[in-house]
């Protein structure tokens, strides 16, 4: 038996936003990232709505990228303070995965942060709050997932929380708020969203509930994200509602290593942080090579190749127009090939911010620790200590995976 589930109401189209003053309950605490939402307006309006919804309306404000521990601890404690029925996260995917830890140690003030990292192993949640997000970036679809990304600075590591009980129980997918992103944004998140679809597909637990909505994800980026990173705006809502999809997708269909191994690389070096969607974009091409050799695989990366009308005859023709298409895609969008050709903050570089003596000192552990990530276990191949690190440095030196 398996199991799909999305949030109970998904608002989506231009205005979205206005489902806010439909709410029923008292109090709201609103948790947002950098400012963004506040500059653009649209945190004021997300407060209007909840006031005119009757609620009493408290602000968690500062929420970082890579959210932290502490920072999730700290909410938790303004919101056992406040006692809030509805917790709102609206940003990027940072402050949606934060509120949704909080929500966590919220409910449940006994629980430590290895307790939530159980996977699918959370008590059940709504006993003091509902949860809304409300993306602004169209890449992680937090919102419709069940999980969180929450990094533990003193390890250097990001760990996923995985769990059906943090599904929002109302997504608010507003395009309006997607307008507001950066080009360089939009690429990151654009990748992450590819990644999510294409891992999706090919993952062990994939099925027919989730196969629909991971090719037409997939054939909606295609179509749609070279152009909203070149600012066509009208590209903006294809896309915030293509990430959506994505993540309904790897939500039920789970993902595989490209993830694990961005979210062990994420937080690991000295130099700064490899960008999610960036670490995705990096990894992919590798990773559907390395999984091509499972017979299975191969055959659903062929079908999506089809999908999306690469061309081709055979399977292994079919791998390859798609591994072809997706390094031109980071080409288009200014996204490094590899980890040593990436600079600080996701551009190209010449000087790469991890250096190639701190990559290789830290690659047992890093390999190590992909492959215990969530992650791994429904992707195609299982990768043994050895060939996590062969495919680690392929994505370190661009090099071709032959094992």
């Amino acid at each position: 038996m398996a199991r799909f589930t999305l949030p109970r109401d998904l608002y989506h189209g231009k205005g979205a936003l206005e489902a806010l003053k439909d709410f029923q309950g008292a109090k709201a605490i609103i948790c947002v990232g950098g400012g963004s939402m506040k500059r653009n307006g649209f945190l004021d309006k997300a407060v209007g709505y909840l006031q005119e919804a009757g609620m009493e309306v408290k602000l968690f404000e500062g929420i970082e990228p890579d959210p932290s521990v502490e920072t999730v601890m700290r909410g938790a404690e303004v919101m056992a303070e406040f006692e809030p029925d509805w917790i709102v996260a609206m940003g990027g995917g940072s402050p949606i995965d934060a509120a949704k830890a909080m929500w966590i140690k919220y409910e449940y003030p006994e629980t430590t942060f290895e307790d939530m990292c159980k996977v699918f192993g959370l008590p059940k949640l709504r006993t003091k709050a509902h949860f809304c997000a409300i993306p602004s970036t169209s890449g992680t679809a937090t919102e419709v997932t069940a999980f969180s990304i929450i990094t533990d600075y003193q390890k250097g590591i990001k760990y996923p929380i995985a769990d059906f009980e943090i599904t929002p129980d109302v997504a608010i997918v507003d395009p309006d708020l997607a307008e507001t992103m950066p080009a360089k944004l939009a690429a990151h998140t654009g990748m992450d969203a590819m990644t999510h679809a294409i891992e999706a597909y090919v993952s062990t637990a994939n099925c027919n509930y989730t196969d629909p909505l991971a090719l037409h994800a997939i054939q909606m980026i295609k179509a749609n994200l070279v152009n909203s990173f070149q600012g066509d705006m009208t590209a903006r809502a294809p896309m915030h509602d293509a990430q959506c999809l994505a993540g309904m997708a790897f939500s039920n269909a789970l993902l595989g290593i490209v993830h694990s191994m961005a979210h062990k690389t994420g937080a690991a070096f000295r130099g700064g942080h490899i960008i999610h969607g960036a670490a995705n974009a990096m990894y992919l091409p590798k990773v559907i090579r390395y999984n091509s050799k499972d017979a299975a695989a191969k055959k659903r990366y062929a079908e999506i190749a089809d999908f999306i009308h690469l061309g081709g005859n055979s399977e292994d023709e079919k791998v390859d127009l798609l591994i072809q298409f997706l390094r031109q895609m980071n080409d288009d969008l200014k996204i490094p090939q590899s980890i040593q050709n990436y600079g600080e903050g996701g551009v190209i570089a010449e000087e790469p911010m991890v250096s190639e003596a701190e990559f290789l000192e830290k690659l047992p552990d890093i390999a190590a620790n992909a492959i215990l990530d969530a992650c791994t276990g429904s992707n195609p191949r299982q990768p043994s200590q050895e060939e996590m690190e062969k495919l680690l440095k392929c994505c370190y030196y661009d090099t071709e995976v032959d094992f």
